[in-house]
This record gives structure tokens, sequence and C-alpha cells, in this order.
């Protein structure tokens, strides 16, 4: 196993000259696709841990036409299998969608992006339309598919390979956009999910039963379009986050920035049984707030719902017209939510700065005890990056953290169960842990009760900080 750089320098060098933070560093992207086996583990990966951890993040191709936020990069997938003997092997693919193919006819970036958006050629525009689906965001497994998304447009469908199928819309029956954060109902196997539009209408909700057809869309009205990012599912029903992040189809189109804050616009919390029409849905006036990443909910049996997320004052909305954002430090937060009463309260649960939550999901939507989430010891204009994972006790209302070590970042950790009949708080942590003196990285697997350190695969090559991911088992 050898480690390559990209597969040009004068490419590599085109992203340095923009001088943008997001090209650089350890978010810097690579420029080649790679299948590599055999690769070296430090100490012993679990028995039977079998399956494969897959990360979606921005990857451009081609440096941007003019500002460049994250959120802006083509789509990469990168794959790290484990066959549960100790073996593992490691893969990346770019999501190829029309958009990127025109470019890669062109031989340079064709579209803007979120802060500097403009229109591609007219012949591509008439083929594409006016944006890419770069499909950056999230990958997930659902009924026999692999699944990429960014929110705001349709999701894509991968190969076990990571090589790309195609857009997918549910077998023709998905109309508008689907989230970056669909729930997974680990009983039903139903796929709870919604799409916002910036033109009316502005909210629909989803659902897709265990075998992938959809079963129920509702259209939800609001007032105007918004940037919804996350929101929660119970075993009974769907809660929406109706917040002030406002879309300026005017501002788009000039080439600024499409989304801002406008908390006087008001903010509201809304309640809808799951398969029922959008109309029923309960609304509930709140103080304005931000939430880009909820970790759970669940019915309690007072008819109440609560909620648990990492909660900041606003969001930032400058999305890097001069580089990084101005830092907007999110907490752990809970709401109790009673539909019946209309009444919200909330309270913060810690004060440390943390995003990226995630759980045990064989408990989605159900009552969970744990909960793991970024650590960062100064939340600064590269708090993007983590350097551990806070392992969070919610019935003890205590907390443990797992740093990697010096000069040793990281993004989501993502939980994977030992046994399906395992108790909660068993299973193991995996994350790419990227070390940057080496600039290298690896694939550090964590005992998730103790948080120790059990196995690191070392990676062929860096991998870029990225968004989300998810554990498939069984896809050694």
């Amino acid at each position: 196993m050898t480690v390559t750089d990209d597969p040009t320098a004068s490419r590599a060098a085109a992203f340095a000259a923009t001088g943008n933070p997001w090209l650089a560093g350890h978010f810097a992207p690579v420029g080649d696709e790679r299948d590599d086996r055999d690769l070296e583990v430090t100490g012993s990966l679990p028995a039977g841990l079998r399956g494969a951890f897959l990360r979606n993040g921005p990857n451009p191709m081609f440096p941007p036409l003019g500002r460049y936020h994250l959120f802006d990069g083509d789509g990469m997938v990168h794959g790290l299998w484990l066959d549960g003997e100790g073996g593992a092997r490691y893969a990346n693919r770019w999501v190829r969608n029309a958009g990127l193919a025109a470019e890669e006819a062109a031989g340079h970036a064709l579209f803007g992006g979120l802060s500097d958006f403009r229109l591609p050629p007219d012949e591509v525009f008439s083929t594409v339309g006016p944006i890419k689906n770069t499909s950056n965001t999230h990958v997930i497994g659902h009924a026999g598919r692999i699944l990429t998304m960014m929110e705001g447009v349709g999701p894509m469908e991968l190969a076990s390979d990571l090589s790309t199928i195609g857009p997918y819309d549910f077998d023709g029956a998905l109309v508008g956009s689907m989230t970056a954060h669909p729930k997974l109902d680990p009983v039903t196997g139903e796929l709870v999910f919604f799409g916002y539009s910036p033109v009316a209408p502005y909210l629909r909700v989803h659902a897709a039963d265990a075998d992938g057809a959809l079963t129920w869309s509702t259209v939800v009205e609001l007032p105007g379009p918004v940037m919804m990012h996350d929101f929660v599912v119970t075993e009974t029903r769907v809660v929406i986050f109706d917040l002030p992040a406002v879309f300026d189809l005017h501002a788009m189109v000039a080439g600024q920035p499409g989304i801002f804050w406008a908390p006087e616009r008001g903010c509201r919390i809304g309640v809808l049984a799951r398969g029922a029409p959008g109309e029923t849905v309960r609304w509930i006036d709140v103080d304005p707030f931000w939430v880009f990443h909820f970790l759970n909910a669940h019915d309690r049996p007072d008819g109440s719902i609560e909620v648990t997320g990492c909660r900041a004052d606003r969001l930032n909305t400058s999305f890097g017209e001069d580089g990084m954002d101005e830092p907007v430090r999110p907490h752990l937060h809970r709401w109790r939510i009673d539909p019946a009463a209309g009444t919200v309260a909330d309270e913060a649960l810690d004060d440390r700065p943390t995003d990226f939550p995630r759980i045990d999901l064989r408990h989605e939507g159900r009552a969970n005890r744990y909960g793991y989430s970024g650590h960062t010891a100064a939340w600064t204009e590269d708090a993007a990056s983590f350097d551990g994972v806070i392992r969070w006790d919610l019935e003890t209302a205590t907390s443990e953290v797992h740093r990697y070590g010096d000069g040793q970042v990281c993004g989501e950790t993502v939980h994977a169960p030992d046994l399906d009949d395992a108790a909660e708080g068993s299973g193991w942590l995996v994350n790419f842990v990227h070390d940057l003196a080496a600039d290298r990285s690896s694939m550090v697997v964590l005992d998730a009760g103790t948080l120790d350190e059990v196995a690191r695969v070392h990676l062929p090559r860096r991998v870029p900080f990225g968004f989300h991911g998810s554990w498939l088992p069984g896809e050694g």
C-alpha cells in the first residue's frame, strides 16, 4: 500500500490559489478515486464487526467560479469495508450527476454556489437546470439501496461499489426534494423525510415503507420559503421546525447569499401525526433559535414530546463571503413539547459547543439514554473539525470525552451496533480521523461503552473533512 497525492499538481495548485480556507489543509479536495485492500490495522478490529462505514462530503472537482463555501463542493463518498475477520478495504467515488458530467466535459466549473449563485451556460441550463445536485451531505442505506442527499433536490442512488447509478425518485412517486436527514424507524423499517422548496408549496412530508415504496406524501403550508435542515420523528409523530432562516431568490439571482436570518418573521414548532394530512399540523410559537442537527425525540406517557438537539441562538448567513463563517456556538439542548396545551419548555443541558450528534439508531424515535457528538477544545473559525467525541448519558446528566490526540481532527462519529439485541451503550463508534502533521487519515474504532480506542485502520490517503455518514451492517 502506498500513499499517493492528487494526480495533477497543477490542479492542487489551482485550488490553493483561490486562497479560500475551505479549499486548503484538511478541507482541500482530493483528485482521484481509489480502491485499496489489505489495509494496515493497529490494534484489533472487533470480531464480528462486519459492514461498511460510508461517509459523504464536499470534494469539488474543479476550482470555483467565484466565492466558495463548504456546502458547494461536489459530493464524494469514502467507504471503509470491514470483513469481520480483521480485514479492511477502502474506496472513494464522486457522486456523478448531470451537472458534474457537464463540467467534466467542459474541463472547468460551470455552476456557482450558495454564496455566489451563477447560472450555467444556456446549453447546460436547458438540460441540467439552474443548480447542480452535488448530493454531498449524507449517505444512507434503505430498502437495499444506497442513497446520497443534499437538501433542496432529490437523492442519488449508488451501487455497492459506490459508482453512481443516477437520480432516485422512489419509482417516480417523489415530487420535489428530500432532506439530507431522513429518519429510519427501527421497528417498521419506514423512512420518514421532508423536502423544502424556495417556491410554493414550500414543504412536503413523506414516508417510504421498508420496501422503498412511497406511502405518504402531504403538503404542510408555510407562510414563506425557509431553510429547514433537520427534523425529528417519534413512534407516532413528526416534529417540524419552522425557523427564521428565510430564502430570498432575488438576492440569490443577483449573486448574493440567498438565505438570511429574520427573527422578526417568527419561529414555530409543528407537530403532525405520522400519515396524517398536512393541514392537521399543530403549530406552537416559540422564541427564535436555530438548529442544524437534532439528536433524537420520543413520545412521553403524558402525550408530550421530548426532543434533544444542538441549539444555537441564530444561523450565520454570511456563508463564507470572506472565507470561514463567523462562529456560532451550538450546545446540547432539550425541548419538551405539549401539543395539547400548545406549550414548549426548553433547557440547556450543557454549555460546551458541540454539533453533529448521533445515537444508536436502533433507538431512533424512541427514548434513548446515550448520545455522541463532536468535541472541540475551542470553538473557532475552523470548528467544523473536532478533536474528539463526547458521550452523553441523558439519564444521569453526565458526559465523558475521548480526544484522538494532539494534532488529530475528526468529523461526525457514527455508532455501529455489536449485535442486534445488544444493550444500548454497547457497540462501537467509528470515525475518520486526520493527522495534521502526517497529512494521513485513519478510521478509528472506539468502544462505545468505555470510549477506549480498540483499532485504527490506516488509510492510503488523506480523507478531507466531510459531513454525514452511516454504518451499513453486513456490507463487508
